[in-house]
């Protein structure tokens, strides 16, 4: 008897086959299994997301081809997985299989059968080591337990906005152990934004629970790593899942729980391929599986504060304070540098590094953040203007005096720094601006003089993108931060987040003022974070946060944000920002979608944009329901994007913004068969793709 599969594989929404392809079998899978089908002249791995008795009306039969066949072994794909895929292709206007494939680990194809078998025997003893270790008592905070008992008995979604320091992830642990030990079978997802955040937690974890059971998925492993862990999550056998976005897709059976570390973070938002939301993915997760979820942060998104207001005034979360740091613990002070009293062209003023001397004396620590890496952005020649343009993007070559390189940090190209301006031949060109690096060499000169107790110079140390390329980098940086051998540390927002540094008491913002009046409105919100997280890790150890200080150096001292930061008061900021948005009908008050196009010319990817807002109009004026929709969406001009050309590819995207969730959505779904066909469109030549990004964080 043949069957008609619907499988879904990995083909993006925007070309000729982005639905679910339709193969022969001679058997009938079960849905959620894991095929080999053909696709063109290679094999590939795909999900069966339907069985039919019969071909579909208007199908040539003769033509589908035949599965090749099924993965032995792998037990089927949930159904709650499935449709949490089938809703995140939904939502963020991607294709199934895009979604779905994107989410298992591409070795799955490369096995056979032999392989496979090998690598799904189940390690013993894993439930064995996890429900000895939750045996074990945990001290805890009177905030800490009365967290734990309103977690206890509700049902969630908990938004935990807990001051740094205040044992979030305690009371993440502790949820956690409750759930493992009441259930033997039950699984807890736990997610951290970035990969340098996944080392800290999984030790942690592991030192809780043991090593069995406990297994992490990113980006960083390599590809039999991320096999084996998916196996393990898939199977039950790994009972905690640690992990960055990624995770969120993770196929565990028995999900009963969800926590989201620093919940605001950007980096929770994918920005290539599907663009998908992991946090508000585990939010759908949790209500899909009957999983509780749990967000934590100092500084919650404004979207998730927003949400955790009264439920009598709309709110859908409940909030839970922790309001004061562990033990004696106390939060820094702001003090902030009015650098328009400062010398003209002042790096570090002397207040602060007078106080950064103190600290190195005491035999303290130090860390000084710079959200820009390199030397310097940009070289020029004051001569003839000539400026480190990048041949193929609308942006500039930054400066890495280190290799005495300018790279492009958008398309990846590089070269050697020239001896002498190319446009007029003049040997003297600048460096504009500063990066991490030139802020290195700057402390070094400052310092030079200056000793540590034990009579031994300076130590500064410098963690961004750049210094961590290497594989173990980054964690070698860290354990040399930890033990003490490093004075100043130097770095941009990676080193902002969630590390606890036992020994800093003194954190400082050189030059925050970029986004206090920049064109997206989402700039303030990011910036508060990012300094309330940075302030975070000073003075962690309660012994020495009596005099823990974060030094803002800016030329608007009385900005309301500053004003907000100085008190750590987030509700007051949060509020203002709110109204703010309120009055202007800007997120979370509205809803948005940007379309983007991709083409070799400029004109041709707005034309494009702009021809599908056109036919989107006709199309609405033939049905009276769909006009309706349309009416409360408003649809704005083509424009290019910001850095409008990338890797000689030219850029636009269109803003879509409606009050209404259901109203845009219907409309993104209108547009989705338009968008096919206009791209056949000869006027249309030389456009290379275009995407849909739901819930942007960047326009």
């Amino acid at each position: 008897m043949t069957f008609w599969l619907d499988v879904a594989v990995a083909t993006p929404v925007h070309s000729q086959v982005g639905g679910l392809l339709v193969y022969r079998s001679n058997e009938a899978l079960a849905l959620g299994s894991l095929v080999r089908v053909p696709l063109g002249k290679r094999e590939v791995l795909g999900v069966v997301w339907g069985v039919h008795n019969k071909a579909a009306q208007g199908l040539h039969a003769p033509s589908v081809r035949e599965v090749c066949g099924a993965l032995a072994g792998i037990e089927p794909l949930c159904q709650g997985w499935r449709a949490l895929v089938q809703f995140a292709a939904q939502y963020y206007q991607r294709a199934i299989g895009e979604v779905a494939l994107a989410a298992l680990p591409p070795q799955l194809r490369d096995l056979n059968d032999a392989q496979l078998a090998r690598r799904l025997k189940r390690p013993s003893g894993a439930d064995a080591a996890l429900s000895s270790a939750m045996l074990a008592p945990w001290p805890l905070s009177e905030q800490q337990v009365a967290v734990l008992d309103n977690i206890e008995e509700g049902s969630g979604p908990f938004l935990i906005f807990g001051a740094t320091g205040s044992g979030k992830t305690e009371v993440y642990l502790q949820a956690v152990a409750c759930c493992l030990a009441a259930d033997p079978n039950a699984q807890a997802l736990m997610m951290v934004p970035e990969i340098n955040l996944t080392p800290q937690l999984e030790e942690r974890v592991k030192a809780r629970f043991g090593e069995a059971g406990v297994v992490s998925m990113h980006s960083g492993m390599t590809a039999p790593q991320r096999l084996k862990s998916w196996l393990a999550a898939h199977s039950g056998t790994a009972r905690i899942v640690l992990g960055t976005r990624m995770a969120v897709f993770a196929s565990m059976p028995h999900l009963k729980w969800i926590v989201v570390d620093e919940e605001h973070d950007a980096s929770y938002k994918q920005q290539e391929g599907a663009r998908y939301s992991a946090r508000d993915l585990a939010v759908y997760r949790g209500r899909l599986e009957g999983a509780k979820v749990l967000l934590g942060s100092a500084t919650p998104s404004l979207e998730s504060w927003h949400h955790s207001r009264p439920a009598q005034e709309g709110g859908r979360y409940q909030r839970l304070h922790m309001p004061t740091r562990i033990g004696a613990g106390q939060l820094p002070a702001v003090r902030r540098v009015d650098m328009n009293h400062q010398p003209r062209k002042t790096v570090l003023s002397a207040p602060l590094m007078a106080a950064i001397q103190e600290r190195v004396a005491r035999g303290e620590q130090s860390m000084l953040l710079l959200n820009r890496r390199g030397y310097a952005p940009v070289l020029h020649c004051a001569d003839c203007g000539w400026k480190s343009q990048c041949a193929h993007c609308s942006a500039f070559k930054v400066f890495h005096k280190i290799d005495r390189s300018l790279r492009c940090h958008h398309c990846g190209f590089s070269q050697r720094v020239p001896r002498a301006c190319p446009e007029c031949g003049n040997a003297d060109i600048e460096a504009m601006g500063r990066g991490t690096e030139q802020l290195e060499e700057h402390l070094g000169e400052l310092l030079a003089g200056v000793c540590r107790p034990d009579g031994q110079a300076v130590q500064i140390a410098r963690i961004d993108a750049d210094s961590t390329r290497l594989k173990g980098a980054l964690a070698m940086q860290l354990a040399q931060v930890h033990s003490g051998q490093v004075d100043v540390l130097v770095g941009t927002q990676m080193i902002a987040k969630g590390h606890d540094f036992r020994r800093i008491t003194l954190v400082a913002a050189v030059n925050p003022d970029g986004a206090l009046f920049s064109s997206d409105f989402r700039a303030p919100e990011r910036l508060f974070a990012l300094l309330m997280q940075a302030g975070g890790r000073a003075g962690r150890d309660a012994a020495q946060s009596a005099g823990s200080e974060m030094w803002v150096q800016t030329f608007h001292p009385t900005h309301a944000l500053f004003e907000a930061l100085k008190k750590h008061d987030y509700p007051s900021f949060a509020a203002q920002q709110l109204t703010e948005r309120l009055e202007a009908g800007l997120p979370p008050m509205s809803f948005q979608a940007l379309l983007r196009s991709d083409a070799r010319t400029q004109e041709v990817a707005q034309n494009f944009l702009n021809n599908v807002k056109q036919d989107l109009h006709a199309l609405c004026a033939l049905d009276s329901t769909d006009a309706a929709a349309l009416a409360q969406v408003s649809l704005y001009p083509a424009v290019p994007m910001s850095i409008q050309r990338v890797a000689n590819v030219e850029r636009a995207q269109m803003l879509i913004e409606s009050p209404s969730r259901q109203a845009l959505h219907r409309v993104l779904t209108l547009m989705q068969a338009l968008l096919h066909a206009a791209r056949s469109k000869p006027q249309h030549k030389g456009l290379i793709r275009w995407l849909v990004d739901v819930d942007p964080l960047a326009i």
